[in-house]
């Protein structure tokens, strides 16, 4: 399905955050049509920080995203409706070193700035530029279990965008 989709002042978004993140998922998406990865994520975090509407997203360094992630000065985060939760999947638990997501799932990607890839099938975009990132580290970990979602010691890196745009999907 191809979608349009209208730019939304993201103070009126009436989705719980919580749910968004954790429980509907994420696409994390850094790169230019030509070139670009997306990965699942189901970890992050969006608000107020130094007088800014931001987005926060964690990549490891053994994800091919990653490396997208560093060169690239603006992500998306996209969110989809329930019935592409299979895409969701695909894109958590396949590497974009080793297939095509889009071809593979269907996504289709589109350029909601020049230099941003996000997804047709969408129904809320995220378009941010990076001010700021940050690698985890374990020294700082003041709960000792959080220790436990490491245990191969892969901590992210933690990417704090800008909210450029919000788009919501026009059904």
């Amino acid at each position: 399905m191809e979608r349009d989709f209208q730019e939304i002042d993201p103070r009126k978004l009436d989705d719980n955050v919580f749910e968004l993140i954790a429980d509907q998922w994420m696409l994390v998406t850094a790169g230019e049509t030509d070139g670009y990865n997306t990965m699942t994520a189901s970890w992050g975090a969006m608000g107020e920080l130094w007088s800014r509407k931001i987005c926060v997203a964690f990549v490891r360094p053994q994800r091919y995203t990653y490396g997208f992630m560093n060169r690239m000065e603006r992500f998306t985060l996209s969110f989809f409706d329930e019935g592409h939760r299979d895409k969701l999947e695909f894109c958590g638990t396949h590497s974009g070193r080793d297939v095509d997501k889009a071809a593979r799932t269907g996504l289709m990607p589109f350029p909601p700035t020049d230099d941003t890839v996000a997804f047709r099938q969408a129904r809320l975009i995220m378009v941010c530029k990076k001010i700021y990132t940050h690698d985890l580290d374990p020294d700082n970990f003041l709960e000792p279990d959080i220790e436990d979602c490491y245990p191969e010691k892969g901590y992210h890196r933690m990417y704090v965008g800008r909210l450029e745009r919000a788009l919501r999907a026009i059904d």
